[in-house]
């Protein structure tokens, strides 16, 4: 039977709450972009929505890479 110290040191998965706010601001990002050509005029969004919800999903994404790196002392 392998010692504790022969397993490698696994990160624990990341918070689901995390990869949730990845997903939906994902979604929210898509849609701006697919309605930015949107034949109707009312569904069109504006460049500044657009870039607002980029720089969501780039936050999101930023905090779930930051929850699974190795907190060090």
């Amino acid at each position: 039977m392998p010692s504790h110290d022969d397993v490698p040191d696994v990160p624990p998965p990341p918070p689901l709450d995390l990869l949730h706010e990845v997903v939906t601001r994902f979604d929210a990002y898509a849609r701006a972009r697919a309605a930015r050509d949107s034949v109707l005029p009312g569904a069109r969004t504006t460049p500044r929505h657009e870039q607002r919800a980029f720089d969501d999903l780039q936050a999101a994404v930023n905090r779930l890479r930051n929850s699974a790196r190795p907190q060090h002392p």
